[in-house]
């Protein structure tokens, strides 16, 4: 043992003496009333202090990440969770025993970031970076944690395309939250708007909009919207009702795909209808 310690000592002296005098230095430094002394002690540790914090940062980047992404999914997951349960508030599902009531917590969702953007007046589509290799497929409703982005219109293995709300080609059955109204909700390439709704339709501003059960493109209740201006048709008929989408389409990054599809019969049906309107 002592043999191994002077070993030691002969090959780094040097470098056990420097360490040595570093601890003795800081002690003295941490001990000392001088207000010399003091302004060095608080230069060396704010040093200290910002090296510390560099390596940490560099460190821990990836595990921010991870938590960063956790957080949006529990977002998400909290936003569908608090649309389903206003929605059973308002039909009383509880007088039912909630027996129909599914968690949204054990809704599949897929974490995805947006690559790329087309933002064209009509066709403004998201391209993201999971594809069928991951389960996607057309049809599957993105999300965010504010709301409703768009349905994936495409995908190969590694990405997929979505159109998004701002996209004349989605047509989506939405209802009014309050007075249990649905209607078609399009972007006629200045607004999102619910189309061709009667007169005697209770409408009113700040009715939420959310997606209808009745649709086979959404199968669970998401927000979309708050009424923001109710509109009269050459008709004097009917109203066109103006939505502001709660979802910022110009800023969006990082979304969820609801992996959720209906029956390729029932879907085809609806698009078909809507293709005729």
């Amino acid at each position: 043992m002592i043999k191994f310690l002077s070993t030691l000592w002969d090959s780094y002296k040097e470098y056990i003496v420097l360490i040595f005098l570093v601890i003795i230095s800081f002690i003295l430094l941490s001990q000392s009333n001088n207000p010399k002394v003091q302004k060095v002690r608080a230069v060396a540790f704010s040093s200290f202090a910002v090296i510390t914090s560099v390596f940490y940062d560099a460190f821990n980047t990836t595990q921010i990440k991870k938590e960063n992404e956790e957080l949006r999914r529990v977002n998400s997951e909290l936003m569908l969770q608090i649309s389903m349960l206003r929605e059973q508030g308002i039909l009383n599902q509880e007088l039912r025993g909630m027996i129909g009531f599914k968690d949204t917590m054990k809704l599949p969702l897929i974490p995805a970031t947006v690559v790329s953007k087309s933002l064209s007046q009509t066709q403004n589509t998201i391209t993201l970076n999971v594809g069928s290799g991951k389960g996607l497929k057309p049809g599957m409703s993105v999300i965010n944690h504010q709301g409703f982005v768009g349905i994936i219109q495409s995908t190969s293995e590694d990405f997929a395309i979505t159109r998004t709300l701002r996209n004349v080609d989605l047509k989506l059955t939405v209802k009014n939250e309050r007075t249990r109204i649905n209607g078609i909700m399009k972007w006629n390439g200045e607004e999102l708007v619910i189309i061709d709704v009667p007169k005697t339709q209770d409408f009113e501003i700040g009715d939420r909009v959310v997606t209808s059960e009745i649709s086979s493109l959404v199968p669970v209740p998401v927000p979309v919207g708050v009424v923001s201006e109710i509109i009269a048709t050459e008709t004097g008929i009917l109203n066109n009702i103006k939505i502001k989408p709660f979802a910022n389409l110009n800023s969006i990054e990082h979304v969820f795909v609801l992996q959720i599809l209906q029956s390729v019969e029932k879907r085809n049906l609806e698009l078909n209808f809507y293709k005729n309107q």
